[in-house]
């Protein structure tokens, strides 16, 4: 197989038929039921788990600065998601709307990120789970785990093996495989409770407030406040994005919202706010009633409430965060096999982990192997651990979501009411512009394409400037710097400079370049202040699904059929031109619109048309680039 093949296929989008994007949903969600939804959503695990972890070992009392960042670039990526859900409403996954929207490469990278968020969260939930259980046996499972087996002396795992963990995913995932389903009046229920005990950590924890653990200096000179400095602040702000996930529920909810240009920006507004102002003062309750060096890691507010000696308030909160957990754990295992089997439907992944039980209806092979796999990490790895590699791989798929809705806002849409589907002028550069003709020259939305390469590549310079110290480095430093920076704001005016199509959606974000751009810088920014050995991780980790993408994927796409289809059409076609062809045969015919049908005959085969080649970068349900067939045939 050629490189150019390669690159052709990288880049192939994902077949959709006319109208199967159409809702056939009621649409009966208001405002008020979109911002529940999200704030269901988002407000489960995350404080259970995460707090405790970034508090002793990350951010200290800064942890509060570090949700309200992590709140505000989780507000970007929500609305970056939301009009990136308003293009496909029926998709149901960033996976699929890349899939559709800017080719299968970015979908892969996407989906196999998302795989990845599903399994760690589901992991650190599990760990979390067993922590709380723990505390209110007063830690007699950690106790006999450690007689019985050892304690395990490790950077990488955990201090014991966490059998508790391992056994609530198993039971978890049987219950998911039979088919059963949580009521909307159960999550209602458990929601309710997570709010209750959330009033109940913030106002009663308060009583004990300290103000003195925040103000000041240590006996070693180092911030109360800051005790981990600025950049632990920062890096805490990448962890405490795992609280926030589950945001993407709302854009998913648009077919269904009543009228969802203004529900779905206002419902993430609220419930990002409301989420984020419920993770402050929780973490500043804690952070106030007990020095941040003793707070527990895994069991935060139980553990607080105990040195206390508030022992009602210890059962209340650890009997509320299990439910909570319990929520989120049965959520997150619910979403997992679905979104493998999603991948293995179009072919990337193995197609066994497609396979649906006949009688509940579940992709009951990709239950049984990932839950396994989770059930193997959450009685591996502790916390801390999990949570910093889930926020790298969340933070990398929203971030080719925010460049992924630049590259479809800049590209050329069909022009409503046009007969001869005429395009806009979407990503052709304004005629102001140095070298305007040159650029507009280029194939509609390569410039934007390079600009955003270039402007990624740049934020990750100076991330690495500021993270690593380097920017100090005397002269050098101050250099390289200044030259990222010079270089990031020529690629983010180049990008601006260009035209948006006039493509008419459901929601699409404002200030655009800005606040996609803005998105992508501070997702990267918290990246770059994650420990190296997560970037290692991910690094092992993309390797492992490329070579699956590489070896298997690419050739047993679901588009590849269609690629086939067209070669064959294409031998069809030459025979009736040259006359050497079967009388009987009615082969398909090729025009200027693409891949018509494969044969009258079989009605099975046919697919819709296709926009014309002039039209291949426009974007929507007939945004699947038109099939070369003079470069397939010269492969």
């Amino acid at each position: 197989m050629r490189l150019v093949t390669y690159w052709e296929r990288f880049f192939r989008r994902k077949h959709i038929t006319p109208g199967c994007l159409e809702t056939q949903l009621k649409r009966n969600l208001s405002t008020l039921d979109i911002t529940l939804l999200g704030v269901g959503h988002m407000i489960g695990a995350g404080i259970y788990v995460l707090t405790g972890a970034v508090v002793r070992n990350t951010a200290g009392p800064s942890i509060v600065l570090s949700f309200l960042l992590a709140g505000f670039a989780s507000l970007l990526s929500a609305l970056c998601y939301a009009e990136f859900g308003a293009r496909f409403p029926k998709a149901g996954s960033a996976y699929t709307y890349a899939y559709i929207g800017v080719g299968e490469l970015w979908a892969f990278v996407i989906g196999w990120n998302i795989v990845l968020e599903h399994m760690l969260g589901a992991a650190a939930v599990a760990r979390s789970w067993s922590a709380y259980l723990d505390s209110l046996l007063n830690n007699r499972i950690r106790n006999i785990t450690e007689n019985e087996f050892g304690v395990i002396d490790s950077t990488v795992f955990g201090e014991y093996l966490d059998f508790v963990a391992f056994l609530v995913v198993i039971l978890v995932a049987i219950f998911v495989a039979l088919g059963s389903k949580t009521s909307t009046m159960f999550n209602n229920i458990f929601t309710l409770i997570n709010m209750v005990v959330i009033t109940i950590v913030v106002g009663y924890g308060m009583s004990f407030a300290d103000f003195s653990l925040w103000t000041g200096q240590t006996s070693s000179g180092d911030s109360k406040f800051f005790p981990y400095g600025f950049q632990g602040m920062l890096a805490g702000a990448a962890s405490c994005f795992f609280a926030y996930i589950g945001f993407d529920g709302l854009a998913t909810a648009g077919e269904e919202a009543k009228n969802p240009s203004r529900s779905i920006p206002l419902a993430t507004f609220i419930s990002m706010s409301i989420v984020t102002l419920a993770y402050i003062l929780m973490s500043a309750s804690l952070t106030l009633m007990i020095p941040y060096n003793v707070v527990h890691p895994s069991a935060a507010f139980a553990d607080a409430f105990e040195l206390k000696g508030a022992t009602v308030a210890r059962f209340a909160v650890s009997l509320g965060a299990l439910c909570g957990m319990t929520t989120s754990l049965v959520g997150g295992m619910f979403a997992l096999p679905r979104c493998v089997y999603a991948m293995a439907q179009d072919g990337l992944l193995f197609s066994f982990l497609a396979k649906v039980n006949d009688r509940t209806k579940v992709p009951v092979n990709a239950v049984i192997i990932f839950s396994l796999m989770v059930a193997v990490i959450a009685l591996l790895f502790d916390i801390e651990t999990l949570v910093e590699f889930l926020s790298i791989g969340t933070l990398l798929a929203y971030s080719i979501v925010s460049l992924c809705v630049m590259i479809l806002r800049y590209q050329p849409a069909p022009i409503e009411g046009s007969p001869g589907k005429g395009l806009d002028h979407g990503g052709r550069v304004y005629n102001w512009v140095p070298m305007s003709s040159f650029i507009n020259s280029l194939h509609a939305g390569q410039s934007i394409v390079w600009a955003l390469i270039v402007m990624t590549i740049s934020f990750f310079a100076i991330g690495l400037c500021f993270s690593t110290g380097f920017f100090k480095q005397g002269v050098l430093g101050a250099i390289v710097t200044g030259l990222a920076l010079t270089i990031s704001i020529f690629s983010f005016l180049l990008v601006a400079v260009h035209r948006q199509n006039r493509q008419q959606l459901a929601f699409k974000v404002h200030f655009v370049p800005v606040v996609p751009s803005l998105s992508l810088f501070i997702n990267i920014q918290m990246m770059l202040h994650l420990a190296p050995i997560t970037w290692l991780r991910l690094a092992v980790w993309m390797v492992i699904g490329m070579a699956i993408y590489l070896l298997y994927g690419i050739r047993h796409s679901a588009e590849e059929r269609i690629l086939a289809g067209a070669r064959f059409t294409k031998s069809k076609t030459y025979e009736t031109m040259s006359g050497h062809h079967n009388d009987d045969d009615d082969g398909g015919t090729v025009g200027t619109i693409g891949i018509e049908h494969f044969g009258e005959k079989d009605e099975k085969n046919v697919l819709p048309d296709r926009p014309s080649t002039s039209q291949s970068t426009s974007t929507g349900a007939y945004s699947n680039p038109v099939v070369d067939l003079e470069k397939i045939d010269s492969t």
